[in-house]
């Protein structure tokens, strides 16, 4: 994290807000955080991995990102650890990754970099192919990685970030049209609950879908999630 905002810093930011994100969202220690940036800590969030961010940045950075469920990388899940299956926005499947950036980019803040596993790397060029990625470790299974020497590593984020906001990142387009976001459940439990929410609708019996405009989608997947954590008594990942 603090080669991402040394990265910032040196391209010229004049502010830096650090969003704690993953699991309990109390990850970093706050003591050993870079001086330049602010630290949104905790949890619940209305806006999750998001929380905190608007229109009034300038680029958004994913620092220790994952694959979505079902791929072969470091930690691969999507938001909870088992519950969810799959996730779909607009038709296109999705985790982590292309929500957050989504998201971003409906607030009007591009997502630049990221760093994460080779999977995640990956990940993040398919969606997008103009965001700078950094391979921290290379995926041998779920539970097993390659890594790369810290050293070298926080020296390559440095880098990344320092060229990834330099020039200034242009603004992406406001999207034209509302998004259709659908989860596949593991239990059938869930999607029968999320029925009483209204604009929920069922694809399946393990499929709810939903129609809006992002980022109050996001937040209304937020709330979906809680539902789930609820039923399934699995507090979820962020």
């Amino acid at each position: 994290m603090n080669a991402a905002v040394r990265g910032a810093v040196a391209a010229g930011a004049t502010e830096v807000l650090v969003n704690d994100a993953h699991g309990p969202m109390r990850n970093l220690l706050p003591e050993h955080l870079h001086p330049a940036a602010r630290l949104v800590r905790g949890k619940p969030k209305q806006m999750m991995m998001l929380e905190g961010l608007t229109a009034e940045h300038e680029a958004a950075i994913c620092v220790g990102y994952h694959s979505r469920a079902g791929a072969l990388g470091v930690l691969s899940h999507s938001f909870m650890g088992h519950e969810i299956e799959d996730i779909w926005l607009d038709g296109r499947a999705v985790g982590e990754i292309g929500l957050a950036h989504a998201t971003a980019a409906a607030v009007g803040v591009p997502v630049v970099a990221l760093t994460g596993d080779d999977a995640a790397c990956a990940e993040m060029t398919a969606w997008d192919e103009s965001v700078v990625t950094v391979p921290v470790k290379y995926a041998r299974d779920r539970f097993a990685a390659e890594l790369r020497p810290a050293e070298e590593a926080r020296r390559a984020i440095e880098e990344a970030v320092l060229a990834a906001l330099t020039p200034v990142p242009k603004r992406p387009a406001a999207p034209e049209d509302e998004s259709v976001l659908a989860v596949r459940w593991q239990s059938a439990s869930v999607p029968a609950v999320l029925l009483g929410i209204p604009g929920v609708t069922a694809l399946d019996s393990r499929t709810v879908q939903a129609r809006g405009p992002l980022p109050a989608l996001y937040r209304q997947f937020g709330v979906w999630m809680r539902v789930a954590s609820s039923l399934t008594n699995q507090p979820p990942y962020c």
